[in-house]
This record gives structure tokens, C-alpha cells and sequence, in this order.
């Protein structure tokens, strides 16, 4: 992968809808722009996680991407022990707050992305996401 546009070709082709049989686990794209497609992965045990995936030039001179969930508003949550469960469940992404959300996100360049550098984040983020928002925010809203 070098682009945006090959890592957008291959999230349409292998996201539209998908399933992991080893999982149970469903991927639907749900929103497709220019910069920015939404995954809706759907559990076995009918939660589910919107993973947002899009495309920035964080450092001003190359593409790179974020992989990105909403886990819940944060002062709704206890941030320390969050924070704490995340150190203990993740190694492939941070949380922030942006606006009045906590976020999950995993950002790589795209230049000499292969496939499971993308791929494997993805999945976890979603799955990390999906965990901490049972656990902290109890309600499923993606």
C-alpha cells in the first residue's frame, strides 16, 4: 500500500460486507467520502463498534491513517481507571478526548503500509473499543 486511494480500494473491497467465520464477526461499510469510510463490525453476541477510517497529513508532507472509535462521552467515565484497563487490554492504540468524546485511535504512514500493519490495528481497535465501552459506558451505541 502507497496510497489513500489503494487503502481505500482494498477497505471497499474487503469491508462492504464481510464476515470472519472464525469470530463471527461482521464488517459492513455504513459511510464512504473521499477522505473517510465507517466500518460497522458486528460481535457474535449482537454488540457492535463503528470503526472510522480515514486519511490525514499529519506531519504536512505524507498521507498517513487513522483507525479511530468512539467509546463514549468522557465525563461520563472515570478517565484514571480507563486508562488503567486500556494499558492492560491494548499496546496498538491510545485514548483521547476530542470534543466531549473518548477516543480509540491508531494512526500508521501509508508509504510502505503492508497490509496486516493495517489489517491487525483495525480489529483491535474495534475489539478494544468494543470492551471498554461495555465496560465503562454499559450501553452499545457503536
Amino acid at each position: 500500500m502507497a496510497t489513500w486511494e489503494d487503502l481505500a480500494a482494498f477497505v471497499r473491497a474487503e469491508y462492504a460486507v464481510a464476515e470472519d467465520l472464525e469470530t463471527e464477526t461482521e464488517y459492513r461499510i455504513i459511510e464512504d467520502s473521499d477522505d473517510e469510510i465507517r466500518v460497522l463490525v458486528e460481535y457474535e453476541d449482537d454488540r457492535s463498534q463503528i470503526v472510522i477510517i480515514c486519511r490525514e497529513q499529519l506531519d504536512g508532507r505524507e498521507d498517513w491513517v487513522q483507525v479511530v472509535s468512539v467509546i463514549g462521552r468522557a465525563a461520563d467515565v472515570d478517565l484514571q481507571k480507563l486508562l488503567w484497563e486500556l494499558g492492560q487490554v491494548s499496546v496498538v492504540c491510545g485514548a483521547v478526548i476530542v470534543g466531549e468524546h473518548v477516543l480509540l485511535r491508531h494512526a500508521v504512514p501509508l508509504l510502505n503500509l503492508d497490509i496486516n500493519e493495517f489489517t491487525d490495528p483495525l480489529n483491535f481497535v474495534a475489539e478494544t473499543a468494543d470492551h471498554l465501552e461495555e465496560m465503562f459506558f454499559r450501553d452499545d451505541d457503536h
